[in-house]
């Protein structure tokens, strides 16, 4: 649903139109289809700019990300063919149609709209917001399901408190400068019963070390200029691994040494193994976590019914009901 469509004509525009806050002074904003959002009360506009509204003024560092997206706009994204999206949902959040169907959601670190994507084909109303510019791509994609999209920080959402029935994140706030106060943050927007997902890296794998050696130079690097780099090696790193593989005796062992040393994403589908080793290299944050470090997290918001989903670190809990 493009926001300068009239805020009468669908359910989302009914609930933007309740929930949508102005980040100065909290009052509530009216939708200007030409400049964008505007709060009546102190005058500060979110201005409409390539179909979505922009709550930040610039990516900040999440660059590497609105690159990405818009290189890799279709990438990830289920069709008939395939549900590979919809697995990793379905296993990284333990939620299911039931969860969400006819529920008002949000999605935090929408990217290009992956996850989504599968949240509205389940009959939810989802609201996107990403650090990046992935947040335009994300809208374009699912133009026309029932989903915006917004450009804005995590740790300033443009929301009244408890406005949503399900949150969800999915591999975004671990790339975010301090992930426990990413994840608190969210507490605040949810209903009273509602569900806190999110998944992040794991803590307990250590393979990842050598990708985070070379990440402290490649971060540094232009989108651009890295992106170019890894066309070369990723396809190089791959095919010498397998390669090695078939070699009698020290191949395995070797084509491991060289995988720890040099990790590229190990997908048959070159597109896809190109887009998640730049996702590795890419970012400025991305730490890793354990179950008891974000089950303390989520214990301090005073979250229920806690549970986990089949790839680490995914955690689900709820929001308690207030008392009446």
């Amino acid at each position: 649903m493009p926001i300068t469509e009239p805020l009468a004509q669908s359910p989302l525009s009914a609930d933007l139109q309740a929930i949508l806050r102005c980040l100065s002074c909290g009052s509530k904003l009216e939708n200007d289809r030409a400049a964008g959002f505007v709060c009546p009360a102190c005058k500060r506009v979110y201005p409409n700019m390539q179909g979505i509204a922009r709550f930040v003024d610039a990516q900040h560092y999440a660059a590497s990300f609105g690159f990405q997206w818009h290189r890799y706009q279709k990438t990830q994204l289920d069709h008939d063919e395939l549900r590979e999206s919809e697995r990793h949902f379905l296993m990284k959040t333990a939620l299911r149609p039931e969860d969400l169907k006819g529920k008002l959601v949000l999605d935090v670190g929408c990217g290009m709209g992956r996850f989504a994507e599968v949240a509205t084909r389940w009959g939810a109303r989802v609201v996107g917001v990403d650090l990046s510019a992935a947040a335009e791509v994300a809208a374009k994609n699912l133009a026309s399901r029932d989903f915006v999209a917004f450009q804005a920080d995590v740790f300033a959402l443009p929301f009244a408190p408890e406005s949503f029935d399900v949150i969800y994140s999915i591999g975004v706030l671990h790339h975010t400068p301090d992930c426990e106060a990413a994840v608190k943050a969210l507490d605040k927007y949810l209903k009273p019963g509602g569900l806190l997902v999110v998944w992040l890296y794991s803590g307990y794998n250590k393979w990842y070390r050598f990708s985070d050696f070379w990440r402290r130079y490649t971060h540094k690097m232009k989108p651009e200029t890295l992106h170019r780099m890894l066309k070369v090696a990723v396809p190089f790193f791959y095919n010498l691994q397998q390669g090695l593989k078939h070699v009698p005796l020290v191949g395995r062992p070797a084509a491991g040494l060289v995988h720890h040393v040099f990790p590229v994403n190990r997908q048959k589908d070159p597109e896809a193994r190109m887009l998640d080793t730049f996702d590795w290299y890419s970012p400025k944050y991305q730490s890793k976590h354990t179950y008891e470090q974000v089950f303390k997290w989520y214990e301090a918001m005073g979250m229920e019914d806690m549970r986990v989903g089949e790839i680490s670190i995914a955690v689900r809990g709820r929001k308690p009901v207030k008392a009446h």
